[in-house]
């Protein structure tokens, strides 16, 4: 069989920069190279070439042998960083990278579910920076340790929940405070994602990254009592299914025009189905698990997230824990935690939230009134 294909071209025709004329395609007379007269005889053109080809075998050797020493003494490359640990899809928890990064020692892996009393998601946004430094100044504990600390102590582990905005400059923003503070949760959802949505991704997020009793989601326009919070999740109930939170109903707007206007009015009625606040509420491991393992397209999605989450409890037949300690004015010796309604975009949470930890009432009563205790 020839070697070569009968139309197969030469390599040497793609590298030359133009054709060959007729004259450069005859054959020529091999090239014969010539030396001095003394040394022009066949004999010692031979011994020349074989000395050539010595030469270059010496300096080949040589070379691969310096090649070889040099890569063994070369120091072996860096290892890359580890990958950001516990992520579900887009979210990421920056405490527990953090702590995975700072503590090689201690066995965190991304498939790992931390085991917690409840895991509390303080839902924030980009312009509330102000409110996230009132909070790290009074109830949220200001740094990693902190967070850990208060984990060990009661059992509820903290996040600011957040999204990622579209804004190139809002983003850097968050992930240099997150940098700065490590206390983090950002889920799988953009910007413009609506409430319940988001509220969905929150539950997929930490069902998957924590195995809690409860799972509990707060606003970050309240005071809030950590050590209370704890003593109510950590009672026995008869019903595994559980929704805690301040119940309320209302009317259903139907009118585009006015605020809390419903889409869905039709669907509803007159008066919303009893449900919790949005600004606090918790739910027990089976009902986020049913949750975060349905089918997105599966559930109903009304316009707003206290009114969706509520709907969803009616349909899984959950137990309704009716708690107004949950939503105080005002502190008291049982209040869990203090928003005022009638505050909501009116009044500066951040100078409020101050205030209510400056009180001793809010901030240094004891966990249970002496009263309690001696009941219990």
């Amino acid at each position: 069989m020839p070697l070569h294909h009968p139309k197969h071209r030469h390599h040497d025709d793609d590298l030359l920069p133009y054709r060959r004329s007729d004259d450069e395609a005859k054959p020529r007379r091999p090239y014969t190279p010539t030396f001095p007269s003394s040394s022009s005889s066949p004999g010692s053109a031979s011994r020349l070439l074989v000395l050539f080809a010595a030469i270059c075998l010496v300096l080949a050797a040589v070379s691969f042998a310096f090649a070889v020493s040099a890569s063994r003494a070369r120091p072996p490359p860096p290892r890359p960083p580890p990958a950001a640990a516990f992520r579900c899809g887009r979210a990421e928890d920056s405490l527990r990278s953090f702590l995975a990064s700072s503590s090689p020692g201690r066995n965190y892996s991304a498939a790992g579910r931390e085991k917690v009393l409840a895991v509390v998601g303080v839902y924030t946004e980009h312009g509330s920076a102000a409110r996230r430094a009132a909070l790290r100044a009074t109830w949220f504990p200001p740094n990693p340790e902190g967070i850990v600390s208060l984990e060990h102590g009661t059992g509820l582990t903290f996040r600011f929940v957040a999204v990622r905005p579209k804004d190139k400059q809002k983003m850097e923003d968050l992930q240099k405070e997150a940098g700065m503070h490590h206390d983090f949760l950002f889920i799988d959802a953009d910007e413009d994602t609506k409430s319940p949505q988001k509220m969905l991704a929150f539950f997929k997020a930490v069902y998957h990254m924590f195995d809690a009793e409860f799972y509990v989601k707060a606003d970050d326009d309240i005071y809030l009592r950590p050590d209370r919070l704890a003593a109510l999740l950590a009672k026995e109930r008869p019903e595994h299914r559980t929704y805690v939170g301040c119940m309320k109903k209302g009317p259903v707007v139907n009118d585009p025009n006015m605020k809390w206007y419903e889409s869905s009015w039709e669907l509803l009625g007159n008066e919303y189905f009893v449900h919790a606040s949005g600004s606090l509420y918790a739910l027990s491991s089976e009902v986020v698990e049913a949750v975060a393992t349905a089918k997105s397209e599966s559930l109903r999605m009304f316009d707003y997230e206290d009114v969706t989450v509520g709907a969803w409890m009616l349909a899984m037949n959950v137990k309704h824990e009716d708690n107004r300690a949950m939503c105080d004015p005002t502190c008291t010796p049982t209040s869990i935690a203090v928003w005022d309604k009638k505050c909501s975009g009116s009044c500066n949470i951040t100078n409020k939230i101050k205030q209510l930890h400056n009180t001793t009432l809010c901030s240094k009563s004891p966990t249970l009134p002496p009263e309690v205790e001696e009941e219990e």
